[in-house]
């Protein structure tokens, strides 16, 4: 498998001028900014009353829910906080066994370690979704319980900044950012990305390309992968399904591009997600129909960071910034459930294996999830499918 203004008087010039074309972009933004309204009344209808007619005592209440924001609504102080979280976690030793994974050196690389092992059974599969939104819960809950962090986990709402998001609060290079791009590399030619026998998606390179070196993470060193890393001459390095779980110490890259994120993580992206009816389309749309050219807003925000080791479908929790990624890709899904719960909350569609190779039986409701060493696990499909549900208690704002 091949992985993977000018404005003038009509009146005082005597011409008659059409007016100017409304943005697709900034109706699209108003329209996500309202989905997101309804899933929040939808939600607080439910807990409402949910709670009037439960005993249970951990039934999950308006007044204990966690709320995920995006990281530009943070104070720069919480966004401190998030990172030293994290640095924290890049500092505790790591308890995957040298045995499964030689080159795991931190509790942050557990949770790397873990997606490289499982990557070919949590994508295009049918357990895509209930299995990041597991996965970066008790990410959450590591950086709460084990570095002290007592904020929820943030999202990068990619419709926000997709003209520019090098100078967007997550990408700056700051201390109050993810950290910044990677250094400018000229020349780079386009990345080519496989998927099995589907014709080949061909992307513009980025801004960047070399090692971050700002920021809260410019001294952090990858120590896992590549696998299946595409390189800017259109060749792919690593050495593919399981390998990279080996030390392999490095600087973190990345090639932050905002032509990617603007054709395929916008507003109008979103919106059009957020519009699918069946949970088969919505995750179709969202990872991108295979040999449609489109890599669908899953792919778009990977690829707008791109570079090492976000740009490895394999590795890219080695980057920071994949936890806020998939916060936005639960926020989506969270907000697709809630706007028809009743019919949405159960809804799974898609086998066991990457597309279905080799071919696989379908993915049930009480199929088990288990995370390895990176915790949270074993737990059945069912209860991941509300996040106000099973051991979940949160919602998202803007």
């Amino acid at each position: 498998m091949r992985l993977p203004i000018l404005f003038s008087s009509a009146v005082l010039l005597g011409v008659a001028l059409a007016a100017p074309a409304p943005d697709p972009t900034s109706d699209a933004l108003a329209e996500f900014q309202q989905l997101i309204a309804e899933a929040q009344t939808a939600q607080d209808d439910l807990l409402t009353s949910t709670a009037a007619s439960s005993k249970r005592a951990n039934t999950c209440t308006k007044n204990k829910l966690l709320t995920r924001k995006p990281w530009g609504s943070l104070s720069k102080q919480d966004r401190k906080a998030y990172t030293n979280a994290v640095l924290c976690l890049q500092r505790l030793p790591a308890r995957t066994p040298q045995s499964v994974a030689p080159g795991a050196r931190s509790r942050f690389d557990d949770f790397l370690a873990t997606h490289i092992l499982q990557t070919l059974n949590i994508h295009y599969t049918g357990n895509f979704l209930a299995w990041h939104r597991w996965f970066t819960w008790t990410y959450e809950q590591a950086l709460r319980n084990e570095c002290g962090y007592t904020g929820a986990q943030p999202y990068w709402n990619w419709a926000l900044y997709a003209n520019d998001p090098a100078s967007s609060p997550i990408f700056d290079g700051s201390d109050s950012s993810m950290s910044g791009n990677g250094e400018y590399i000229p020349g780079k030619g386009p990345i080519t990305l496989l998927l099995g026998d589907f014709a080949p998606v061909v992307l513009p390179a980025g801004s960047g390309g070399g090692c971050v070196t700002t920021g809260p993470f410019k001294n952090y060193t990858v120590n896992l992968g590549p696998i299946s890393m595409p390189l800017n001459d259109g060749s792919v390095v690593g050495g593919g399904p399981g390998t990279g779980l080996t030390y392999n110490p490095r600087c973190m890259k990345r090639d932050i591009s905002a032509a990617i994120n603007k054709a395929f993580a916008n507003a109008v992206d979103v919106v059009k997600l957020l519009t699918q009816n069946t949970i088969a389309d919505f995750q179709l749309i969202m990872q991108g129909v295979p040999g449609s050219g489109n890599i669908g807003v899953h792919g778009g925000g990977h690829y707008t960071i791109g570079g090492d080791p976000a740009g490895d479908v394999f590795t890219s929790p080695g980057d920071p910034v994949f936890y806020l990624h998939h916060g936005m890709i639960d926020l989506t899904w969270w907000v697709w459930q809630m706007l028809d719960f009743k019919t949405r909350r159960n809804q799974i569609s898609g086998t066991q294996t990457f597309l279905n190779q080799p071919a696989s039986p379908n993915v049930g409701l009480d199929d088990v999830i288990d995370l390895g060493y990176a915790g949270g696990g074993p737990i059945t499909m069912r209860e991941l499918m509300s996040v106000n549900d099973g051991p979940f208690c949160y919602t998202y704002s803007l």
